[in-house]
């Protein structure tokens, strides 16, 4: 291939320059005019080259600049240093503006300036786009400056902070010149530096995208607020540059809360006085009836003996014993209410149980109901009180009889459930596997407003003296006691649905679960074994004692907790403390137990008690401890005292 003459190549690179179409590449001559004209000039700035060539540069700049003199001092800059860059306005041939990127190279020979090379590019769609962008951060940063409910700050990668908006200013009283440079630290209380919650919150947001919290913080003046903080990280290519920080005073809001709080325990003390007040026809009612037949039993039963007549003192005695277990229903009733009863756990088969006491259910529901069960085959076990649960389901089939005045259908279901999302966040519920056992009526419903209070305490529709409304309160609070729920269902003329939800039981199953066993009159192989009886109600003392010592017990007494330490200090040989849990003076019976057992580890102890936590009592004190709900009947006392002392 023939080489290219530098001609050629002269003529090459010219034609080159001239169809550039994105750039305005034009000669000047020393004195600034237009020597040659390029497409990307005609194109940029609308002259052909026939109308520019030999005119002055200056033409391309808006008239304000020509009469500053810049055209002159961009080339004379030019000259002088050899490069002139720039960015301005320039002027089209139709008069528009279009900002130019300029640049201006001085073009020597033998050392002298005999032209120059112009080069200018149309950046006005770039710059709009900055101007956009600039506006926008100029706009959002005035924003952010100027917002006064919100203390908005940014800081660096370890918490020294790099911005501060007027609201930081308003709610901490620093100044940007004040806070500027120090560490965010400074606005948390000193026991939250000590426990290093800043350092904290850093952590949080890097690892978790955010982190926010409530607490106290410090203003400039020492003076504390409860502030609302949110921390963000913020990322630029992947790479953390700092943290974005929103704080909020809420302290106004805090004390308005707490005065709300003070308001409702008022509210509800108020609600607890009027409750008492509801519950004094049905309950005394009930109480007065129970102990009129008791007190009447006794005098008929001391006026027999008086007479030297013994015939009908089994039917008063029955009467007096029947009475005093109604009684004690009604007190049941009232501690099931206040979520205080204290609950004999055990491993239950509720099919069993329900089967079981068919036929007390029919007879107490009468003739005119037909009672009918759909039970589970496979129902699984639950960890419950027998007992309150049999009550519950009595009182349950109790209500669904009174709401059937005509008669009707009472059934009772059971069946295995698998609560889990939805369906156990909207019974309250923790996922898991439940048992329901359910009661179902055909009877007259509840409207809206009755279903809405049917849990409450003391509410009832029945007329006065003929319910206290604490049924299906008492029921309410057995549910929640044994880790469940109780729920209603009903419609007005559609009958009505009671559900109770017990978690199932996991653990393995005893070899037979307890039945009630009678007492056993033998005592010779328990002689010797030496109990203290601690009681401040003398007759319930004098009642213990009695049996326990007709069934050869040696039995020591005690009214309070203080003369019983005293007791088993002088007589370490006792075996088995029976102690009430409410006693009088500064020291109960669970804390005399538990200064007993410091000296005398082995005691065994029975709690006797008509108002306590028998899940409390347990976990303190574990093997060796029994707790008995008062009211009891003495055969129940003495299995569970033959029981410890065996």
């Amino acid at each position: 291939m023939a080489r290219e003459t530098s001609s050629e190549i002269a003529n090459l690179h010219e034609l080159l320059v001239r169809e550039v179409v994105d750039y305005a590449i034009y000669m000047l001559n020393p004195d600034g005019q237009v020597i040659s004209w390029n497409t990307g000039a005609e194109r940029i700035k609308g002259y052909s080259e026939a109308e520019i060539l030999g005119t002055h540069f200056s033409r391309f700049y808006t008239d304000e600049d020509r009469e500053a003199g810049i055209p002159a001092r961009a080339l004379q800059t030019a000259a002088d240093i050899g490069r002139l860059a720039a960015e301005g306005w320039r002027v089209r041939r139709d008069g528009s503006r279009f900002w130019a990127m300029v640049v201006i190279d001085a073009i020597y020979q033998d050392g002298s300036v005999m032209g120059f090379a112009k080069i200018t590019r149309d950046m006005t769609e770039q710059r709009a786009v900055q101007m956009a962008a600039l506006d926008s951060e100029r706009r959002f940063r005035l924003l952010i400056e100027s917002v006064t409910d919100y203390a908005i700050c940014m800081l660096d990668t370890v918490g020294f902070v790099t911005h501060w908006n007027a609201g930081a200013e308003r709610i901490t009283g620093y100044r940007a010149i004040d806070i500027i440079g120090r560490h965010f630290e400074d606005f948390y209380a000193e026991e939250d530096k000590v426990l290093g919650l800043p350092a904290l919150a850093l952590l949080t947001a890097r690892a978790e995208g955010r982190y926010g919290i409530e607490g106290w913080r410090v203003r400039r003046d020492g003076s504390r607020f409860w502030a609302s903080v949110v921390l963000d990280p913020i990322y630029d290519n992947g790479i953390l540059v700092g943290f974005a920080k929103i704080t909020r005073d809420l302290t106004e809001r805090r004390d308005t809360q707490l005065q709300l709080e003070a308001s409702r325990q008022q509210l509800f003390q108020a609600q607890k006085m009027e409750a008492v007040g509801q519950l004094t026809g049905g309950l005394a009612h009930d109480f007065n009836n129970v102990l009129t037949g008791i007190i009447g039993s006794l005098t008929l039963i001391e006026a027999r003996i008086r007479a030297g007549r013994r015939d009908g003192l089994d039917r008063y005695i029955a009467a007096a014993q029947g009475a005093a277990a109604r009684a004690a229903a009604l007190t049941h009733r009232l501690l099931a209410f206040a979520r205080r009863q204290t609950l004999d756990a055990k491993v239950t088969e509720i099919n069993t149980l329900i089967l079981n006491m068919g036929e007390l259910v029919r007879q107490t529901v009468g003739r005119r109901v037909k009672l009918s069960t759909d039970l589970e085959p496979d129902l699984w076990t639950v960890c419950c009180d027998p007992n309150q649960l049999e009550s519950a389901i009595l009182n349950l089939c109790l209500n669904a009889r009174d709401a059937m005045p005509s008669g009707g259908c009472i059934v009772i279901h059971t069946g295995n459930l698998a609560l889990l999302g939805r369906a156990a966040s909207d019974l309250r519920l923790a996922n898991g596997d439940y048992i329901a056992v359910a009661v179902s009526d055909t009877g007259t419903g509840m409207t809206t407003e009755v279903l809405a209070r049917a849990f409450d305490p003391f509410f009832t529709t029945k007329p006065i003296g003929q319910g206290t409304g604490l049924g299906l309160s008492m029921i309410h609070g057995f549910a929640e006691q044994s880790g469940g729920r109780a729920r209603i269902a009903s419609e007005p003329g559609a009958g009505t649905t009671v559900t109770l939800y017990l978690p199932r039981y996991h653990g393995a199953l005893p070899e037979e679960i307890e039945k009630g066993q009678a007492i056993d009159l033998s005592f010779s192989d328990r002689r010797g074994s030496t109990i203290l009886v601690v009681d401040d109600e003398e007759a319930i003392r004098m009642l213990i004692v009695e049996v326990l010592d007709d069934l050869g017990y040696i039995c020591l007494e005690a009214s309070d907790s203080e003369s019983a330490l005293a007791q088993l200090q002088d007589h370490p040989e006792v075996d088995l403390l029976i102690t009430d849990v409410g006693l009088p003076g500064d020291m109960n019976g669970r804390q005399m137990a538990e200064a007993a057992r410091s000296s005398l580890p082995d005691l065994k102890v029975l709690f006797i008690t008509g108002y306590a936590d028998s899940a409390v009592i347990g976990e303190t004190f574990g093997l060796g401890t029994r707790v008995l709900g008062k009211p009891f009947s003495l055969d129940v006392l003495m299995n569970q005292v033959r029981d410890l002392c065996s």
